[in-house]
C-alpha cells in the first residue's frame, strides 16, 4: 500500500504542469520522510543536481551543509533532513542565471508535503523565494535585513543567505552573518536532531 507520501510524489509527476519535466526524464528533486526533524526549502534544483538526481549536489550545498554543522549521511536522510524546495524541478536557464522557480509550485504540494513530517521542529529559508512564501507580511523589505533580523522568527524558522559561492561579496559586506547567525543556526539544528540518529530512529 502506497504510504501518502509517496502517492504526493506521483500526483506531483503525474501533474499536467510537470508534463515537459516527464518528457525531459526529470524526476522532482525533493526528500521528505515522516521522521524529519528538519525542512530545508530552497529555490530549486540546480541543472547539476537535476541531471544527478541528488539535491545540493554543488558547491552550495556543501558550504550548506558546512552552516548547518551536519555531514552527507545527515543531510541526505530524509528521516533526519526533508529538502522541499520552491519548485522541485529545474526552472532552466534565463539571460542572467537560472530562472525562478514557477510562483505557484509550492502553493499546490508544499503543504501536503509538511503535513506528512509530524516531528518538524525547524524550517530553514534559504534565499529570498522562501523567505517571502513562508515569511509573507513578516519578510523586511530586502533579503538582507530579513536575514539580520533571524531572530525575529526562532525558534520555528530561520532565513538565510543562499550558500553559492557567488555570494561571497555579500558576506564580505556583512561580516555579521558568520559572526552571528552561523552559530545560531547550527545551535537550533543541534537542538532539532536532539535524540534523532542517522535513518531516522527516533528516541
Amino acid at each position: 500500500m502506497p504510504s501518502t507520501l509517496d502517492q504526493i510524489r506521483a500526483e506531483i509527476i503525474a501533474h499536467q504542469s510537470n508534463a515537459w519535466a516527464r518528457e525531459l526524464g526529470y524526476e522532482p528533486l525533493y526528500t521528505a520522510a515522516p521522521g524529519a526533524r528538519i525542512a530545508v526549502v530552497g529555490q530549486a534544483p540546480g541543472r547539476k543536481a537535476q541531471e544527478s538526481g541528488v539535491p545540493w549536489d554543488d558547491a552550495s550545498g556543501v558550504r550548506l551543509r558546512s552552516w548547518l554543522g551536519v555531514d552527507d549521511e545527515q543531510f541526505y536522510d530524509p528521516n533526519v533532513i526533508a529538502l522541499v524546495p520552491m519548485d522541485f524541478y529545474y526552472p532552466g536557464k534565463g539571460t542572467s542565471g537560472d530562472l525562478p522557480p514557477r510562483k505557484d509550485f509550492a502553493g499546490l504540494w508544499h503543504q501536503r508535503i509538511l503535513t506528512e513530517l509530524p516531528d518538524l521542529r525547524l524550517t530553514i529559508l534559504v534565499g529570498g523565494y522562501a523567505q517571502k512564501y513562508y515569511l509573507a507580511r513578516r519578510a523586511k523589505p530586502s533579503l538582507t535585513e530579513t536575514v539580520r533580523a533571524y531572530a525575529e522568527y526562532l525558534p520555528s524558522m530561520i532565513p538565510l543567505v543562499h550558500p553559492s559561492p557567488l555570494n561571497f561579496r555579500w558576506q564580505t559586506r556583512n561580516p555579521w552573518f558568520e559572526a552571528e547567525v552561523i552559530p545560531a543556526l547550527r545551535l537550533l539544528v543541534s537542538g532539532a536532531l536532539d535524540g534523532a540518529t542517522a535513518k531516522g530512529t527516533r528516541p
